[in-house]
């Protein structure tokens, strides 16, 4: 009886600090943030379309990601920001194509760093602040430089752990991380030590994250630099796929020990192998995100998206050709045809997202802005380009507004231009040395490999492309550098 009336008497103090919590919590939160999804948006680093098994790789199996894909909704057009990294991101970040966002390319800072987003930058994480969001960045970020008014901590984000500069993010092992605004120094890398691979303990902290906010919204940017060159795996992993690729094929870096610490590639005999392994830990982390999403309780007030910022590298040792890791596309990263653009999207929202669902809505990276916003309630800035695809995702097509055009642009490599309008796609190449370059002209919906240019058949949609190309974009300070920089050069 005396151990009954003591059971008794702990679940009623249970109870009532049960309901005093809940009551303490509902004073705490804004309105915006209750009941609002979490929002893990997974972005790999240089992994292509074909690059995936559900999207038609052959050579090796993703099965978390395909997993993920059965779970939600598989994009079959859906498109990067720009085929490089750091105007990708910001084309993301601002909901802004790159016509119109500052970052159109990859200006370096010395010693370390990127060009920085302006500070009265609207990004999307203070979009998600502004509706109640704790928000985090792990991984790449490449939109400022440390300390910067570009630095993530200065631009919405809570908590930020990775990398801050896109070209110190070639090393797998190095010799520095950034929490927020301290270098953490990995002893274990020094002297060019594998000791501690990044990817892994940014990995943690990603988990760690979505632990200690599980009771109240969140945003977390998961921004993975694999499978970016270099082409490094630990050896349990590597051992997978020894042997499995042949035949093999080797990297061999000339680069001096000060390059290598700025960013220069290292030396790989078994890139093969190297690049699958690679992918694999890839899967194998978007598996454990989903496992403690579950763990946690959390999943059915999750939504899970999956993408990449551009097409396949060939950078490193990496063989994209080996791997057909564009699929039927034509170009690779740095290319504006569909190869270095059109990239892999997966969204899971149960409840909301039909599962095992397959979409051809045409979006963009700077849609993704709108969508998260109509999502979390906040309002959607009147200057970004972004459209949102809410109503694809929740399977209401009928509402779901479309693009006119696509536009992107490229300042490297003599400068590129690309428009695609409906099924049509138009390139220009080599524009900042000859700004009245020929337009290519496709028809995607009979030839998504681009090997048909049908623009002297079709002078209207050339005429129209060209009007596209002059009024789609606003001139900024880094579209002026790159005139100077990168004219005539690669």
């Amino acid at each position: 009886m005396i151990r009954y009336n003591i059971q008794f008497f702990v679940l009623l103090i249970s109870l009532v600090l049960v309901s005093c919590s809940s009551t303490s919590k509902k004073k705490n939160e804004t309105p915006s943030s209750l009941n609002k999804p979490n929002i893990i948006y997974i972005l790999a680093d240089d992994l292509g379309y074909g690059d995936l098994s559900i999207y038609g790789q052959k050579n090796f199996k993703t099965p978390n990601i395909d997993k993920l894909a059965s779970q939600g909704m598989l994009f079959t057009q859906h498109y990067s920001g720009s085929t490089v990294c750091a105007p990708s991101r910001s084309a993301l970040m601002t909901g802004m194509h790159t016509g119109h966002t500052v970052i159109r390319g990859n200006k370096e800072i010395q010693p370390e760093g990127q060009y920085p987003i302006p500070d009265d930058t609207y990004t999307l994480a203070e979009a998600m602040k502004k509706a109640g969001y704790t928000t985090g960045a792990f991984g790449k970020w490449g939109l400022g430089f440390p300390g910067s008014e570009g630095d993530p901590v200065n631009q919405g984000f809570d908590t930020f752990f990775g990398y801050n500069c896109q070209r110190l993010g070639h090393k797998y092992y190095p010799n520095h991380l950034w929490s927020n605004r301290d270098s953490i120094v990995i002893k274990e890398n020094k002297k060019f030590a594998n000791g501690v691979y990044a990817p892994a303990v940014i990995h943690e902290k990603t988990l760690q994250f979505i632990e200690e906010n599980k009771e109240k919204p969140f945003f977390a940017y998961v921004a993975s630099i694999i499978p970016h060159a270099e082409l490094a795996a630990p050896k349990e992993i590597m051992d997978k796929y020894r042997g499995k690729f042949l035949p093999e094929k080797e990297y061999i870096s000339d680069a001096s020990s000060e390059k290598l610490l700025d960013g220069a590639y290292a030396s790989q005999k078994e890139s093969h192998a190297a690049f699958a392994a690679m992918v694999d830990l890839l899967d194998q982390q978007v598996g454990e995100i989903m496992s403690k999403i579950e763990e946690l309780g959390i999943a059915n007030n999750t939504i899970v998206v999956f993408t990449s910022d551009n097409g396949p590298h060939k950078e490193g040792g990496a063989d994209p050709n080996y791997f057909n890791s564009n699929g039927d596309l034509k170009g690779y990263k740095r290319d504006l045809y569909e190869g270095g653009i059109r990239v892999p999207l997966i969204v899971k929202w149960p409840g909301k997202v039909k599962e095992g669902s397959v979409s051809d809505h045409i979006s963009a990276f700077w849609d993704v802005f709108p969508t998260f916003s109509e999502i979390v309630g906040v309002k959607t800035p009147n200057n970004i380009d972004g459209i949102s695809f809410l109503p694809e995702l929740t399977g209401n097509e009928k509402n779901q507004k479309n693009h006119e055009y696509l536009y992107w642009e490229f300042h490297e490599r003599g400068g590129r231009q690309a428009v695609r309008m409906g099924n049509w796609k138009a390139v220009k190449y080599n524009v900042l040395k000859k700004p009245n370059a020929k337009i290519e002209l496709y028809d995607l919906s009979n030839d998504v490999g681009e090997k048909n240019n049908v623009a002297s058949q079709h002078p209207e949609i050339v005429s129209k492309m060209e009007t596209i190309l002059k009024e789609a974009r606003t001139d900024s300070n880094v579209f002026k550098f790159a005139q100077k920089t990168f004219l005539g050069h690669d």
